[in-house]
């Protein structure tokens, strides 16, 4: 994606606005490295541009010591939590993984004012609350839609040929069992596959929760319980299984993350991609992508039990105890989610988590004729407020996650059947929750 330098003027309110919202004076922290370790990735990157003018405006200097995917930084803090090394200030967060890093961040409600997070939509800060304390403040929200190429949906010899063959009508699908039969039907492997999926690590974990969700099941009982292995979860696991045997998904899904499956949507080679907002601007960029243009996107289809899916939650900065600068801290990443900071990544997509940049987003792209990121946030804004769900927001989730996801894939690539790996599954995370004393 290309990066820009802002306008001087631009540059300066940005980086005003942060100091205005934590207290903070100009030139308040002349000569102070701040460390940081921050996600990278596609969708992240712009963002990070901005960071000098906070670094101009307050004298500081900020030491990107990471910059992984989340799954690779999450384990870099698992390694510093258990060594004793945390000696950096900021990290980058979500309200998924928060819970299981007990004490290690501070309150921000004693480092923010009221008033700046009065400005927050307050269930992204309920979600950002670990017990009674907000660990993290959050940067944008994520939750998944349909993307597709609308030429395919308007060809008439795939109409015919796909009702000819199914039954029914070639139009977007509102089932994942739809879902199912077009990417059969339009794949052509090696050449073109009808859609994709991550395939590891909490990514594939979070799939199937919500397409476990939308079947009618659920992770745990009441009493925390595995109930994951159901007839419901089978049916979740073979929507994935099936789609790799027919090789409707690239052979490589197994290993896919995020960049992956936007990569490859991006690549024209795919037909059908359930994935976040972030995208959008980069999936209609011709320079980036080859489906610029002809881009349909919906709400995520339904599973048998009438549900969507929707599994959501929200990229976030904490910071840490153990920063000797608490306070430039907190003016770094209240910038970082300042609004204007909101802005810059809403026109990339990013669904934003102050109140007011929901409709000045939106209505700069409607006074701009940009109809296609008008119906992103009209599209996304419907299924977070009526499809959206998070994890079970507990400190084992992660954990939880790192005994299913391999199971989920040992079924995906045939080592196991779907029954056999959930079985397998549910008896490891019994062992979690007994050993955390919920069972």
């Amino acid at each position: 994606m290309t990066k820009t330098a802002l306008p001087t003027a631009i540059a300066f309110a940005l980086a005003s606005s942060a100091l205005v919202a934590t207290g903070a004076t100009a030139g308040e922290f002349d000569g102070y490295t701040l460390r940081v370790k921050l996600i990278g990735g596609a969708q992240y990157e712009p963002l990070y541009t901005l960071i000098p003018q906070w670094e101009e405006e307050t004298g500081a200097t900020v030491d990107i010591l990471s910059r992984k995917n989340h799954f690779e930084l999450d384990r870099e803090i698992k390694q510093d939590i258990a060594s004793g090394t945390i000696n950096w200030c900021v990290g980058s967060n979500h309200t998924s993984f928060a819970p299981q890093y007990g004490d290690i961040y501070v309150d921000l409600r004693d480092h923010l004012s009221d008033e700046l997070l009065g400005e927050f939509v307050q269930l992204t800060l309920e979600h950002s609350t670990v017990g009674d304390r907000l660990v993290q403040l959050p940067r944008h929200s994520d939750v998944s839609n349909l993307y597709y190429q609308q030429s395919l949906y308007d060809d008439a010899d795939k109409q015919a040929a796909f009702k000819a063959e199914y039954g029914y009508d070639l139009t977007p699908p509102e089932t994942w069992d739809q879902v199912k039969d077009q990417a059969i039907f339009f794949a052509d492997p090696p050449n073109f596959f009808g859609t994709q999926f991550v395939g590891k690590d909490e990514a594939i974990t979070g799939r199937f929760y919500e397409m476990l969700v939308a079947e009618g099941g659920a992770l745990f009982d009441e009493d925390w319980n595995p109930t994951f292995n159901s007839e419901a979860g089978v049916r979740a696991l073979n929507w994935f299984v099936d789609l790799y045997e027919a090789e409707a998904v690239p052979a490589g899904v197994p290993n896919y993350l995020w960049d992956d499956t936007g990569l490859g949507f991006a690549s024209g080679t795919v037909a059908m991609n359930l994935d976040w907002a972030g995208w959008a601007s980069f999936f209609n960029d011709p320079e980036n992508s080859k489906v610029a243009g002809d881009i349909g996107l919906i709400r995520a289809p339904k599973g048998s039990s009438g549900k969507r899916t929707g599994w959501s939650g929200s990229h976030t900065f904490s910071v840490t105890e153990a920063c000797d600068n608490k306070e430039a801290a907190a003016s770094f990443i209240a910038f970082l989610t300042g609004y204007d900071s909101q802005m810059v990544e809403a026109r990339t997509g990013l669904l934003p988590t102050r109140s007011k940049v929901w409709g000045d987003a939106k209505a700069e792209f409607e006074a701009n004729g940009n109809d296609f990121l008008v119906k992103v946030f009209d599209t996304y804004a419907a299924t977070m407020a009526e499809d959206a769900f998070t994890p079970p927001l507990i400190p084992e989730w992660i954990e939880v996650s790192n005994v299913l996801w391999p199971n989920l894939q040992a079924a995906v690539v045939g080592e196991k059947t779907a029954q056999e790996a959930l079985d397998d599954a549910a008896e490891e995370a019994r062992e979690v929750m007994e050993d955390a004393g919920y069972l």
